[in-house]
């Protein structure tokens, strides 16, 4: 019995191996976890890194002593116009609007102060980049500021175009994660308001405000798509007050110097001539291309008349305050751009026109849309269909409340996408499908808004837009005949039937045609769209 017990006792016991085997597995285990433990934690810190919106910075102001300029001598003998009116000059074809804005850089000799929502890496995006630059090497000092939501993977072209001593760059409400920025997801309450604002201005004496962005859609430079919109082009004190919001915004809390973010070091010009490199070698693949040549073409019509194209009239440049991006709270007391815009829309007496490619009718709007047009206004909206629309959950928002417009008899137009926009004829991009961007509307005939501002919740309350309405019976009525020309033809046009069915005309080659359905889609189109109707995202669209 001893013996027994005792070789169980034995067999029991691990051996010397085993035990070494069984410490070495314990120790890997622990090692294994606290990587595991250390992995985790960076992660954490990582997802919940924030931005320093309190370290200092310099502030600035636009340059004002630019008279002696070429471009304040060119427009000197516009003194003597009325203090209360600016020259404007609408550009709606795409090509012509990039020819503009590179004309503007090349002419610039004082300063450059560029806002935008956002600038692609694309073909566009490096000429425009390419303009800057070429006007910092002329020691012209080039003031960016563009929102931080489309940066990403733009980090060393940014990095590097801040090296150069005449060029300072600030992100408008930036992530905290410069690598995975889902890691902000914390954060959305802050990262989810945007600074939508657009506009281009030039030794504070000439201007471009409007709905594009910097990306080759929206210059008739898309293989797949391009939008049909517009700028302003514009002189005279509009330019000092647009200069006036732009400090605003660049000397705002929420506007963060570029190295504060990235935290870059010197590195002796490699980081800005590598990306001069990419500049030139963007350029060698656009020159004698037929795009090039429309934009040279472009430029030298600008070049020959830029004198003879503007409208003079009294305006309203209008904006949201920056401290709308702060927060909800923020956002309900600060100055902004929906007073003026209700004031003016509510000031109708015979006709509205709306242009809003994203057209998505908060309550309120769709209350105010009715009630205009049972008083006797009538209300004409125009904005995508489904197979123009380059946001289906937008459509899918406006789709929801299109049979109570039209019961009321608002006039609805829907973009077609096979228009040919403006401009990509001559850029040989005319088989790319068109999408409106263009946010406009029309009062009377007599007062024309145009800017960023899209008719939908995140534009009325989440983010920062910017516009002017001008008060010009001669621009309004030239555009709103212009529309009303070719809307049979670039539009599909929904009614409500006998039976109060929502159907649409189509006119093909002067026919008329009735469809049941979404012109020109396909049923997992459709289905989508039904299906977004019922997701609980309204207002954030």
């Amino acid at each position: 019995m001893g013996i027994t017990l005792q070789a169980e006792t034995y067999d029991n016991v691990p051996n010397t191996n085993q035990l070494s085997t069984a410490h070495r597995d314990k120790k890997l285990t622990l090692k294994f976890l606290q990587k595991l433990f250390i992995i985790a934690l960076a992660l954490f810190l990582t997802a919940c890194a924030t931005v320093d919106f309190d370290a200092p910075k310099s502030a600035s102001q636009a340059i004002t002593d630019t008279a002696d300029t070429r471009i304040g001598r060119m427009f000197a003998h516009y003194a003597d116009k009325p203090k209360n009116e600016s020259g404007f000059y609408i550009v709606t074809d795409s090509i012509d609007a990039l020819a503009v804005r590179l004309l503007m850089a090349k002419w610039a000799e004082r300063s450059i102060d560029a806002q935008y929502y956002m600038i692609n890496n694309d073909i566009i995006g490096k000429v425009f980049f390419d303009s800057l630059l070429r006007a910092a090497d002329r020691g012209v000092r080039v003031r960016l500021l563009i929102d931080d939501i489309n940066t990403g993977g733009m980090e060393h072209k940014l990095a590097g175009l801040t090296d150069h001593p005449n060029i300072e760059l600030r992100l408008f409400n930036p992530f905290a994660n410069r690598g995975v920025r889902a890691f902000d997801a914390w954060d959305f309450g802050r990262i989810n308001r945007r600074m939508h604002n657009k506009s281009f201005t030039v030794d504070n004496q000439i201007t471009v405000i409007g709905g594009r962005n910097i990306a080759t859609e929206y210059f008739a430079a898309n293989n797949e798509y391009n939008f049909g919109d517009l700028d302003t082009l514009a002189v005279g004190p509009v330019v000092r007050d647009t200069s006036r919001m732009f400090d605003v915004y660049w000397n705002h809390r929420n506007a963060i110097p570029y190295q504060q973010l990235s935290g870059q070091k010197k590195d002796d010009g490699r980081r800005l001539q590598a990306v001069r490199d990419t500049l030139e070698d963007n350029a060698d693949t656009l020159r004698d291309t037929p795009y090039a040549v429309a934009v040279r073409d472009s430029l030298e019509e600008f070049v020959d008349g830029e004198d003879k194209k503007f409208s003079w009239a009294p305006y309203q440049l209008v904006f949201d305050s920056p401290d709308k991006s702060l927060g909800k709270k923020e956002a309900e007391e600060a100055p902004g751009i929906m007073t003026p815009l209700l004031r003016s829309v509510r000031s109708a007496q015979e006709s509205l026109l709306v242009v809003s490619p994203y057209l998505v009718p908060f309550s309120s709007a769709a209350t105010g849309y009715e009630a205009l047009q049972d008083s006797g206004i009538q209300i004409d909206i125009l904005t995508n269909s489904l197979a123009s629309s380059d946001h289906i959950l937008v459509h899918s928002g406006y789709a929801s409340s299109r049979k109570a417009l039209l019961e009321h008899g608002v006039r609805l137009y829907e973009l077609r996408g096979d228009l040919r926009i403006d401009g990509t004829r001559r850029s040989g991009h005319r088989k790319a499908k068109s999408s409106l961007h263009t946010k406009a509307f029309i009062v009377d005939k007599h007062y024309f808004f145009m800017g960023s501002f899209n008719w939908d919740p995140r534009s009325a309350d989440i983010n920062t837009e910017l516009g002017i309405i001008i008060k010009s019976p001669e621009i309004a009525s030239r555009l709103a005949d212009r529309f009303y020309a070719r809307a049979p033809e670039a539009c599909y046009i929904p009614f409500l039937n006998d039976q109060g069915q929502l159907r649409w005309r189509a006119s093909n080659d002067g026919e008329t045609e009735i469809l049941s359905k979404e012109p020109d889609t396909n049923a997992y189109q459709r289905f989508k769209a039904n299906l977004g109707r019922i997701l609980p995202v309204r207002s954030q669209l």
